[in-house]
């Protein structure tokens, strides 16, 4: 669907199947709701099929180490990986994302629910359900009032800075439950409560396994491979008359199909919790919502497909709508999932569909193999998830192209493995905005000029207002009187500050010099966008210039900023005159206004105009 679809509209695309397909209209609708419907054929059926059937194997060892990372059931992972991955399919923009649960959402969880449950264990499940719920209905919410976009406000950095300190938290509790630890127990309370030999065995031989896969077999289902390996290893050690205890198993046998437990069912103890659960479901939300469209703006990046931001955020709304109602917990689109199903040769969202039914079928037939999964092996299999997390060259980039970049990532991940997760996350984003926001506030006002004589000579950058001159080799002096100013970038009230010291910087200079630059042209078409607080700033530059004995120019202004102008009534104070389409109009209106007396003591002759001048020699110009 084109990014123009209205919200509204896509309500009620989940239920279309419910129409008749023999009635005239129900073709059309089907068409704008999902236009993907016209490739079906059988060549996407079975396209879609095989990448389905990938992505339930990819997932069914994925959805039980994810809920045991958030302190979970395993059913509550599978069961987020089963209806919710097909409704967010359906309801989403992009043709490819599946969703699910992922290692960040369920370590964000796990974090969320142990200070929400306040030693409460009765509480976990229901505050599980009750944030997955906030979390669809506060995506839902963003889709329908077509705020979707705002989580583009969410920088690559704060996601850099989140995911690897969620690495970080996710390895330093799987290497607990590497010896044995049952719980969020840390690797130094595991060691003082004494190592498990058999743990520690099955959960070694796991992860030599999953690390040999990852390392030769990436395409395959090698998590899966290592998990049957370590349910292997675990039964054989319990046959055995090992000394130690034996290592703990997952015990009864999970579902993946939807289990309807309705959050509101504890209700009364959920709302007396208030402010920190909606922090906690607004912190989920952002990094759910972030997370699934860096994921989608990839794989539309690589397809060339039509991304609507809107609709991929009802999307995932809807998908943890679903996720609360069913069983599940927090879902969002999975990379580790995604990108295979496009490698695989997904046509079509039905793909998410068919990972669905593939899931539900899977674990219905291994369910009583899957009971005894045990949870070193989930431990291992968590280390594994914890190291592809970490993107070395992710991080050289920014520390070798971006510093402010770089310092973001890094803060977010030093906040997200010191203090709650809810919190990192909204201070990354705090701090992405706070230097986006100092950036905009220091434009660039640019002096121009020219490096060589001659008619059809562009105009070249000899310095920046405010720094150290620069100027190329061989630039042409500058006119003595008129000043040449190419403004970069939106001029608002925090800019107003940095701006006007620059210009009043330049009068100084100008009033200092009896020949100095009283004259100002301001090449205008970079100044995208001013506010009221920038138009008083030109009406200030305007007098100032009146005074110096010059007056000021504008080359090229925005419509909108031209606009804003005529309202506030600065244009017609400044003059239509003072205002020109392009800058060989500008420069043969401006240097008649010069001084002559100061023209003819002028050895520069910058401009063609010059030869004109008073004192001009008489092969001037040519």
């Amino acid at each position: 669907m084109g990014a123009k679809a209205r919200p509204q509209a896509l309500l009620v695309h989940c239920y279309a199947w419910q129409m008749p397909m023999d009635t005239p209209a129900a073709l059309p609708l089907l068409r704008r709701l999902w236009p993907w419907t016209a490739q079906l054929g059988p060549h996407t059926w079975r396209a879609d099929a095989q990448a389905g059937l990938l992505g339930a194997l990819l997932v069914l060892p994925q959805g039980i180490a994810f809920a045991a990372l958030a302190g979970l059931p395993p059913a509550m992972g599978l069961a987020a990986a089963a209806l919710p991955c097909a409704v967010a399919a359906l309801c989403g923009s992009s043709r490819h994302v599946l969703s699910g649960p992922t290692n960040a959402t369920s370590l964000a969880l796990g974090a969320m629910l142990v200070p929400l449950a306040a030693g409460d264990a009765s509480l976990l499940l229901p505050l599980a359900l009750a944030l997955t719920l906030l979390v669809g209905l506060l995506q839902t919410g963003l889709a329908v009032a077509r705020l979707g976009t705002l989580a583009n406000f969410i920088s690559p950095s704060v996601m850099l800075g989140f995911t690897t300190g969620a690495a970080a938290l996710i390895a330093w509790y799987a290497l607990a439950g590497l010896m044995g630890a049952a719980g969020r127990a840390s690797p130094l309370q595991a060691w003082q409560q004494g190592v498990a030999p058999a743990a520690l065995a099955v959960g070694g031989v796991t992860l030599v396994a999953a690390l040999a896969g990852r390392r030769w077999w990436r395409r395959g289902p090698y998590l899966l491979v290592a998990l049957l390996l370590g349910i292997g290893i675990g039964w054989w050690l319990t046959q055995q008359p090992l000394p130690g205890p034996v290592p703990l198993r997952v015990g009864s046998p999970p579902s993946a199909l939807p289990q309807w437990r309705w959050p509101w069912e504890d209700a009364g103890r959920l709302l007396a919790l208030g402010s920190p659960l909606l922090q906690a479901a607004l912190a989920l939300a952002i990094v759910a919502l972030g997370q699934s469209m860096a994921i989608a703006k990839t794989l539309a990046a690589r397809t060339g497909d039509t991304l609507d931001a809107n609709r991929e955020c009802l999307g995932q709304g809807l998908g943890n709508l679903a996720a609360a109602c069913s069983g599940g917990l927090v879902v969002c689109g999975s990379l580790n999932r995604s990108l295979p199903n496009l490698e695989a040769g997904a046509r079509t969202p039905l793909a998410g569909v068919a990972s669905a039914a593939f899931l539900v079928l899977l674990v219905a037939l291994a369910g009583p193999v899957l009971a005894w999964i045990p949870l070193a092996g989930v431990s291992a299999l968590l280390v594994v998830v914890a190291w592809s997390l970490f993107d070395g060259p992710a991080w050289r980039c920014a520390w070798r192209d971006d510093a402010s970049e770089f310092a973001i990532a890094l803060a977010t991940a030093l906040a997200t493995v010191t203090v709650r997760l809810e919190m990192a996350v909204l201070a990354g984003v705090m701090l992405s905005l706070v230097v986006y926001l100092y950036r905009s506030a220091r434009p660039a006002l640019r002096t121009m000029g020219f490096d060589r004589q001659g008619a059809g000579r562009p105009f070249v950058v000899l310095g920046t207002v405010g720094e150290p001159a620069t100027s190329p080799a061989g630039a042409l002096a500058e006119c003595p009187q008129l000043k040449l100013l190419r403004m970069e970038g939106s001029v608002w009230f925090g800019a107003v500050a940095h701006v006007a010291d620059r210009l009043r910087g330049l009068r100084e200079r100008a009033a200092a010099s009896p020949e100095g630059q009283r004259h100002l042209l301001v090449m205008a078409k970079s100044m995208n966008t001013i506010d009221l607080a920038a138009a008083d700033l030109w009406e200030t530059e305007r007098i100032r210039r009146g005074e110096l004995g010059g007056a000021l120019y504008f080359h090229r202004p925005r419509p909108q900023v031209l606009a804003l102008w005529q309202r506030t009534g600065f244009l017609q104070r400044l003059g239509s005159d003072h205002v020109f389409p392009d800058k060989r109009r500008a420069i043969a209106a401006i240097v008649p206004q010069l001084d002559g007396a100061v023209c003819a003591r002028c050895q520069h002759r910058v401009f063609e105009e010059c030869a004109w001048r008073p004192g001009a020699p008489i092969d001037a110009g040519i």
